[in-house]
C-alpha cells in the first residue's frame, strides 16, 4: 500500500563514508577552541530572545535561573518562563544528527495520506559553533569522498551545507564545554525548516500569513539521544481544509533531532534484483573513471547476541530487537491481530538466523511507566487514524549515512476495514461463504487486518511491493486447498496480491485460504538484507550476496523488478493472481457473475437504503475491469528479468506474438461485446443505471491505444520480429475488433467515438509537459540506474503512429459511409454518418 515507501530527504537522500566530514572543518573557519571563554559578542543574531539590544553572552545562572525546569539528555531542555533553551554539549557540535518533522496533529478535512506521525521532512543537520553562534547546518548526503583523499575538499566546497537556524550564545556551561542558545523563535516562528505546510499546501489553503498570537511551543522533551518539539501553527488561509468560515488552519508539528551513530552501521550494497529501498549517493573516492552512483539497502541493525553461536548456524537473539509499541487508540477488539500482524516476522526472520527479531508490545500506561512517550523518536509504533483513508502505510526513518533504519510509524487508517469488507464480498463471496455480509465475521476480518500489518511492517523493514512474485504460482494451483493453506495467493507478502479471486466454488478453501501471507519470497528476501556475514567489507559481502541470488534452487526462486522498469510487464502488476492472466480472468469472471446477482441480498438491512449496494456494485465492477486491464497488459508486454553478466539469458523478452493476439480477442468479447451481465436487474432496480461500466470500457480503448504501448510494440518488432506483434497488424486488428459490421449497439457505437478520439491524439498529440529543470533527483547527481525501461513513450510526431492512424481512419470511413448507406434503424444511420463526418473531420484538420 503506498506508504509503501521510504521518504525523502530534504537534501538528496544517500550516504556518506565520511559524509563530506572535511565540510565541518572547512566551513568553521576562525572558530575559537572548543573550551575558550566567553567571545566578544559581534553584530547579527537570526534568534533573540527579547526586544532590546543584542547582549553577548552572560552567567550562566542568569540564564538557566533557579525557576528553569530541565529535560537532562545528550543535549538538556531548559524552560525558563516562557523561553526554550538547548545547552549543546561541545561534544556533539559537529555531531550528525537526523531531524524529522512530523505532523501530529492533522487539520480536520486535510485528507489524503496525512495522519498523525506521518514524517513530512527528514533532513541530515549538524550543531556547529562559529565565533559567539551556534549554526544548525542542513548537510547533504548525495555525494561524498573518504576525507583521507584529495577529492574530499571539492566535494565539500560543491555540497556546500545550508543554514537553517543560527543562534547567539546566550551562556556558556558550567565548565565551559556546552553552549546554551535560545531556540524559542527558532520553534515557535513560521520557520521554513519547521513548518507543517510546503509550499503546494499554502497554495491550496490560501495561505496568507503564519499568526504568532494563535501559534506556540505546546512543548519540547530531552531523552538520552533525542529531542522533541511540539509546535502549534496557526496561518491565516481563505481556502482552508475545515471550517471555512473560520479562515484558519492550525496543526500541530513536531520535530525530532535524533543524535546518529558516531560510527555508523556498516551498508549493505544493494542490487536492484532485490526488493529493497534503497539510499543512494555518488562517490567520488571510488578508483573508476566516471562519477560512480552506490546504494545500498535501508535496515535494521541486528547483530547476534551470541556471534559464535550464529556463526554454528544456531537461532540467536538479536542485541537490540525490532519493538513495536501499539497506539492505545486501537481497538480492543483488534489489538490481537495487529500484534500478530507485527510478529509474523518473526517466523521469517529465523531464515536469516534471529530468534525473536521483532516484538510487538502494549505501549506503557503512564502509571507503568511516566517517561513513556509515543512522540519520542527512539520507539516505533503502530497508530491507529481516526480518518475516512482507506489505506495502510508503513514509512520508516534511516539514518542517510548507512541506511540504518532507526524509527518507524506504520499507520492503520480506520476506514480501511471498509476496503477488505468490500474486497472479501467481491473477490471472494462466491466461493466463501464467510464473505456474504456487510458484517465480516472477526476471525476473516482479523485474519485481513493481520496480514496488512505484516505488510507494512515489511515496508518498514525495508522492502518494496514486489509485484512479480504472484507470477510465480500456476493459476491453478490457486483452486487447492492444500497449496493456498500454504502459500496463499502470492509468493510474497509484499505482492498487491490481497484475495484468491480464482478459487470456484466447490473447491474446498477454508475462509483463511482465500487471504495472502507470507511466503518463500520474504525468507529469501529477509535472510539477503540481514543474515550477518563474515565478509570484512561491504563490496566483499557482494560477492556473497550475489551468489545467493544466481544460486537458488527450489520451486519459487526470488525474483523482484520494479514497477516503474516493468511497466510493460504482464507479470508485474497490482492485483493479479497466478502466471496466466487470460485463464485467472476467467475465473474471475465466472466468480462475478455469480457475485453480481447476489449483492442486493447480501447487503441488504432492515432500515437501511442502498447506499451500500451502490458502493459495492461500482467497486466490483472497477475490479472486475481491473481483471481486463491485466489482460490488456498481455498486449504489447514485454518480460522483465534482471540478471547480471554471468546470467545467462535476456533480461528483456517479447511476449510471443499468439498470446498478444489472443488477448486482444479475448478483451473484444468480453468489453467491446456489451458486457450485460454486469448491469442485472437486481441492481439496476434499486441503484438506477449506472455509468461505472461504459467508462471503464472507454478506459480500456484508451489504454489499447496509448503511446508507451504502441511504442514497445514498434519497438519490440525491431529486434525481435519472430515473437514481436507488428504494430501495423495490431492497429489493424483493434480496428476489426472494435468495428467488426454494420451492426453496433449502444455500448459499442461509444466505444467507437473513444476509438476515434484515440487515433485523433496520436495525429495532434497534446503538447509535452515542460521539462522540470536540470538534476539528478534521488539517484544523485544525475546518475542513470543499471536498468531503464524497454522502450519509453515514443516521440509521437516523430515515429509512425500518424500515419498509422490515419490509415486506420481512412478504413474506418470507407466502412462508414457503405454501413451508413445500408443502416437498418435510423440510429445507426445517423451513427455511421457521424464516424464518417469525425474521420472527415480529423483528417481535414490535419492538412
Amino acid at each position: 500500500m503506498p506508504i509503501s515507501r521510504t521518504l525523502s530527504f530534504a537534501p538528496i537522500a544517500g550516504a556518506a563514508l565520511a559524509l563530506c566530514a572535511v565540510a565541518s572543518a572547512a566551513l568553521a573557519q576562525g572558530a575559537p577552541p572548543a573550551g575558550a571563554t566567553q567571545p566578544p559578542a559581534t553584530a547579527g543574531a537570526a534568534s533573540e530572545p527579547a526586544a532590546g539590544a543584542r547582549r553577548g553572552p552572560r552567567p550562566y545562572a542568569q540564564v538557566i535561573t533557579a525557576r528553569a525546569r530541565t529535560d537532562r539528555g545528550g543535549i538538556s531542555v531548559h524552560r525558563v518562563d516562557d523561553r526554550w533553551f538547548f545547552e549543546v554539549p561541545d561534544s556533539l557540535a559537529g555531531r550528525d544528527f537526523l531531524m524529522v518533522t512530523r505532523v501530529s496533529g492533522v487539520p480536520a478535512g486535510a485528507g489524503g495520506f496525512l495522519s498523525a506521525g506521518s514524517s513530512l521532512v527528514e533532513r541530515l543537520v549538524r550543531w556547529e559553533r562559529v565565533n559567539d553562534r551556534v549554526l544548525l547546518k542542513s548537510i547533504s548526503t548525495g555525494a561524498v569522498a573518504d576525507d583521507s583523499l584529495p577529492i574530499a575538499r571539492s566535494v565539500a566546497q560543491n555540497n556546500y551545507p545550508a543554514i537553517i537556524g543560527a543562534f547567539p550564545i546566550a551562556a556558556y556551561g558550567k565548565d565551559s564545554t556546552s553552549y546554551v542558545v535560545d531556540v524559542t523563535e527558532f520553534f515557535g516562528n513560521d520557520t521554513p525548516a519547521t513548518s507543517g505546510l510546503d509550499a503546494a499546501q499554502r497554495r491550496a489553503y490560501g495561505v496568507r500569513r503564519f499568526d504568532p498570537a494563535r501559534s506556540y511551543i505546546a512543548g519540547i522533551r530531552g531523552f538520552p539521544i533525542n529531542i522533541e518539539v511540539r509546535q502549534v501553527q496557526t496561518f491565516d488561509a481563505t481556502t482552508p481544509p475545515g471550517d471555512a468560515d473560520g479562515a484558519t488552519v492550525t496543526m500541530e508539528t513536531r520535530q525530532s533531532l535524533v543524535l546518529l551513530p558516531k560510527v555508523p552501521m556498516r551498508p549493505r550494497l544493494s542490487d536492484e534484483r532485490v526488493g529493497y529501498f534503497s539510499v543512494a549517493r555518488v562517490n567520488y573516492g571510488l578508483d573508476v573513471q566516471k562519477a560512480e552512483r552506490e546504494a545500498f539497502i535501508t535496515r535494521w541493525r541486528l547483530e547476534p547476541k551470541d556471534p559464535a553461536a550464529y556463526a554454528r548456524g544456531e537461532l540467536v537473539e538479536p542485541v537490540k530487537p525490532i519493538v513495536y509499541y501499539l497506539d492505545p487508540a486501537t481497538p480492543t477488539r483488534w489489538k490481537r491481530y495487529v500484534k500478530e500482524g507485527v510478529e509474523n516476522w518473526q517466523q521469517v526472520f529465523e531464515k536469516a538466523g534471529f530468534r525473536n527479531a521483532i516484538i510487538a508490545r502494549d505501549a506503557p500506561s503512564t502509571a507503568d511507566d511516566p517517561d513513556f512517550d509515543m512522540d519520542d523518536a527512539r520507539y516505533s509504533i503502530v497508530r491507529w487514524a481516526a480518518s475516512l483513508v482507506r489505506n495502510a502505510t508503513g514509512p520508516h526513518t534511516h539514518d542517510p549515512r548507512s541506511g540504518e533504519i532507526i524509527n518507524s510509524e506504520i499507520t492503520w487508517y480506520h476506514n480501511h476495514m471498509r476496503s477488505y469488507r468490500n474486497w472479501l464480498i467481491m473477490e471472494t463471496g462466491a466461493a466463501n461463504p464467510a464473505a456474504r455480509s456487510l458484517d465480516i465475521p472477526e476471525e476473516l476480518m482479523g485474519e485481513t487486518m493481520r496480514q496488512v500489518i505484516t505488510h507494512e511492517i515489511g515496508h518498514a523493514l525495508g522492502l518494496q511491493h514486489n509485484m512479480i512474485a504472484s507470477a510465480s504460482f500456476p493459476v491453478d494451483s490457486l483452486r487447492s486447498p492444500s497449496f493456498t493453506r500454504v502459500y496463499g495467493v502470492s509468493a510474497t507478502i509484499m505482492d498487491y496480491a490481497r484475495q484468491n479471486y480464482v478459487a470456484q466454488p466447490g473447491d474446498g478453501l477454508q475462509p483463511k485460504d482465500f487471504i495472502r501471507r507470507v511466503g518463500p519470497f520474504d525468507d529469501f528476501a529477509i535472510n539477503w538484507g540481514y543474515r550477518v556475514t563474515n565478509a570484512p567489507t561491504a563490496e566483499a559481502e557482494r560477492v556473497i550476496l550475489n551468489r545467493w541470488l544466481t544460486q537458488q534452487s527450489g520451486p519459487f526462486p526470488y525474483r523482484f523488478a520494479s514497477q516503474q522498469l516493468a511497466a510493460g510487464d504482464p507479470r508485474n502488476q497490482t492485483e493479479d493472481l497466478g502466471d496466466d492472466p487470460l485463464k485467472a480472468t476467467t475465473y474471475a469472471t465466472a466468480n462475478y457473475k455469480r457475485v453480481l446477482p447476489n449483492l442486493a441480498a447480501w447487503t441488504s438491512t432492515p432500515g437501511a437504503d442502498f447506499t451500500e449496494l451502490r458502493e459495492l456494485y461500482e467497486e466490483t465492477v472497477g475490479r472486475w475491469f481491473g481483471n481486463i486491464n491485466h489482460v490488456a497488459t498481455v498486449v504489447g508486454g514485454v518480460e522483465v528479468d534482471l540478471k547480471v553478466a554471468e546470467q545467462s539469458g535476456a533480461v528483456f523478452r517479447v511476449v510471443p506474438k499468439a498470446r498478444q493476439k489472443a488477448a486482444l480477442a479475448f478483451i473484444g468479447n468480453q468489453v467491446f461485446d456489451a458486457p450485460e451481465w454486469l448491469a442485472p436487474a437486481s441492481i439496476v432496480t434499486r441503484i438506477g443505471p449506472s455509468t461505472v461500466a461504459g467508462t471503464r470500457a472507454a478506459g480500456v480503448v484508451t489504454s489499447l491505444l496509448s503511446p508507451a504501448r504502441l511504442g514497445r510494440l514498434a519497438e519490440a518488432e525491431r529486434y525481435d520480429t519472430g515473437n514481436a506483434y507488428p504494430l501495423a497488424e495490431y492497429m489493424t486488428d483493434l480496428r476489426r475488433a472494435l468495428f467488426p459490421g454494420a451492426r453496433a449497439d449502444a455500448h459499442r457505437r461509444a466505444l467507437q467515438r473513444v476509438y476515434l478520439q484515440r487515433l485523433e491524439a496520436l495525429i495532434a498529440p497534446p503538447a509535452a509537459a515542460p521539462a522540470s529543470g536540470p538534476g539528478g533527483g534521488g539517484l544523485g547527481g544525475g546518475q542513470a540506474a543499471r536498468y531503464t525501461p524497454f522502450v519509453s513513450a515514443p516521440s509521437v510526431p516523430q515515429s509512425d503512429l500518424p500515419a498509422l492512424a490515419r490509415a486506420q481512419l481512412r478504413s474506418v470511413q470507407r466502412e462508414a459511409r457503405r454501413y451508413a448507406s445500408a443502416a437498418t434503424s435510423p440510429a445507426l444511420e445517423a451513427h455511421w454518418a457521424d464516424v464518417a463526418a469525425r474521420v472527415a473531420a480529423i483528417l481535414d484538420s490535419d492538412q
